[in-house]
């Protein structure tokens, strides 16, 4: 009993780790948000700009190039049409920048438990060593049930305290993302639309 939980906190923080590093890389801002392409839809002022726009974002692949050729791509729709697809390209895009949090939100929650599932059994082995204690006289089982109980709370807490402090940080990181996203793209649509009203 007492390998299984280690084997198993030990496969949870390998998990955990794989994701910390997974997320840390596809987070990166200028692989969300490319500096490059904010340029380029600041600089895309008319329709005549959109064909150097859509040569940008597909050489530079990411959520913002994504979101800009759809909202590109909608511009002789009416806008809130235009809005809408984009909305929906959106949370998609969202989803794939979340995918990997809700695995470290989990191992935050049943990392502790695992750790208390091994400090329960410490605690039954070191009872029963009590009750065997005090026929032989013998403190091995006694010390291994307090070891236990301590080594499975110490390894509970060390997968869970790193996970809470990527999920809560990439979270933020996340939302951070949705919203410099949510203004390229409303600006870069508010300059189009108001052009070809103008004209």
């Amino acid at each position: 009993m007492e390998q299984a939980i280690i084997i198993v906190l030990t496969l949870t923080s390998l998990i955990s780790l794989t994701f910390i590093i997974e997320r840390g890389l596809a987070l990166r801002w200028n692989r969300v948000v490319p500096t490059v392409l904010e340029e380029a839809a600041a600089n895309c002022r008319t329709t005549e700009d959109l064909p150097m726009l859509r040569r940008m974002c597909e050489q530079h692949p990411s959520s913002l190039g994504r979101l800009l050729l759809v909202a590109a791509s909608h511009l002789d729709c009416p806008k809130n049409e235009t809005i809408d697809a984009l909305q929906t390209k959106a949370r998609h895009e969202i989803a794939q920048l979340e995918r990997g949090l809700v695995i470290l939100e989990i191992i935050t929650g049943i990392a502790p438990l695992l750790g208390l599932v091994g400090t329960v059994y410490g605690l039954i082995l070191l009872f029963t060593g009590l009750g065997q204690q005090a026929l032989a006289g013998d403190n091995t089982l006694f010390a291994a049930g307090i070891a236990l109980a301590l080594r499975a709370t110490m390894l509970g807490l060390i997968v869970a305290i790193p996970s809470l402090i990527a999920w809560s940080f990439y979270s933020r990181k996340v939302d951070s993302l949705a919203v410099e996203l949510e203004t390229v793209c409303d600006e870069f649509l508010q300059r189009l639309y108001r052009t070809a009203k103008g004209n």
